[in-house]
């Protein structure tokens, strides 16, 4: 008995540190500067056959274009987006455990769009956090036209022009969207993207967008990815929780019903800019009066979704004299100081209230 207690002691102090490794890894392959952080510009690494490797883990950090212009939607998609922000975008595949499709190519670490790339001659592997996975063919294939069966993720083929990989992908089905603020498709979607490494640490990603039955004309995205070399993800089941949809529920419009009144004086007493700290980054709030609503504006966006401005503007919904909603899908809550003072907003996360302070 005392020799299988032993053995256990052991295994149990064998693990911990490996435990610990797993996350604290340190990549002895990539380079680094002599303070022993990842060499960022180092030269672009190359695969057995030539060309450049984009194997890693990646993050978009920004994407822009004229794919976030509403002038180059039809119609009838403006008004499945606003539907969509309605409802605070229950509708997203992600929030109901379904493939998340090409919205993920432009979107940031905090909604899902990090990725590993696998890169051999004749098949890349990109590989998702949801479990997802794309398979791009390298091997001469050509893209498919009116496939029998649409997917998620599409048919992805490739073909280099110099280091420039380019991927073509079509025959998606019409059941994911291109953008987190719930821009939606048709199944004559076609997407080629063109991807650079100028450098060890970074890919530029040029995305052409064509579908006439949701575009006036094609639209493109740059979508700009950092290296995130000593940083893993672990795997995310969105079904592991039965409560979440449960809890996502209700519509922009049930928030206007239940609507108080605020004195008009009330609401001047808001107006200011507001500053603080939100997950290591600066926060800026400007909160203004339009025609007697409150409005604020977020610098930066709330969520790393991409887009043409680094803001995002909504009204402010009354819930009471000092709480209101808001379509980001935060809360705000003024707060004064002991002389009456408004020195402050609450930016209400399901993690709590971040308080930012009047700075104006």
């Amino acid at each position: 008995m005392r020799h299988r207690i032993f053995i256990v002691a052991i295994l149990l102090m064998a693990t911990s540190p490996l435990s610990a490794q797993w996350f604290d890894w340190s990549n002895p392959n990539i380079p680094r500067t002599a303070e022993g952080r990842v060499d960022m510009s180092a030269p672009a690494p190359r695969s057995s056959d030539g060309h450049a490797d984009f194997s890693g883990k990646w993050t978009p950090t920004d994407a822009s274009g004229s794919l976030f212009d509403l002038d180059n939607y039809q119609g009838w998609a403006l008004d499945v987006m606003a539907a969509n922000e309605t409802t605070f975008f229950v509708d997203d595949p992600r929030f109901n455990c379904l493939p998340d499709g090409p919205a993920s190519y432009i979107a940031g670490s905090s909604t899902g769009g990090t990725r590993r790339i696998v890169q051999t001659p004749t098949f890349i592997a990109v590989l998702n956090p949801d479990m997802t996975y794309r398979q791009i063919h390298l091997d001469g294939r050509e893209h498919v036209e009116n496939p029998i069966l649409p997917n998620w993720l599409g048919y992805s083929a490739a073909h280099w022009e110099g280091d420039t990989l380019v991927v073509v992908t079509t025959g998606f089905n019409d059941k994911t969207w291109l953008t987190r603020e719930g821009l939606p498709h048709t199944d004559q979607l076609r997407i080629t993207e063109r991807y650079t490494r100028p450098d060890f640490g970074h890919i530029t990603l040029e995305i052409t967008y064509e579908d006439p039955g949701l575009l006036n004309q094609p639209v493109q995205a740059t979508v700009s990815l950092a290296h995130q070399s000593d940083l893993d993800f672990l795997e995310n089941v969105c079904n592991e929780s039965e409560t979440a949809q449960r809890h996502y529920t209700g519509e922009l419009s049930q928030a206007e019903e239940k609507i108080v009144e605020v004195p008009l004086e009330l609401l001047e007493s808001y107006v200011g800019t507001y500053q603080g700290v939100w997950l290591g980054r600066l926060i800026t709030a400007e909160v203004y009066l339009e025609n007697g609503e409150l409005f604020l504006t977020r610098s930066p966006r709330y969520s790393d979704t991409g887009g043409n401005t680094d803001s995002a503007t909504s009204v402010l919904i009354a819930q009471s004299e000092n709480a209101f909603d808001s379509i980001f899908g935060l809360g705000w809550i003024f707060n004064r100081d002991e002389n009456g003072e408004i020195n402050s907003v609450s930016e209400v996360h399901v993690s709590g209230a971040w308080p930012f302070e009047r700075v104006r």
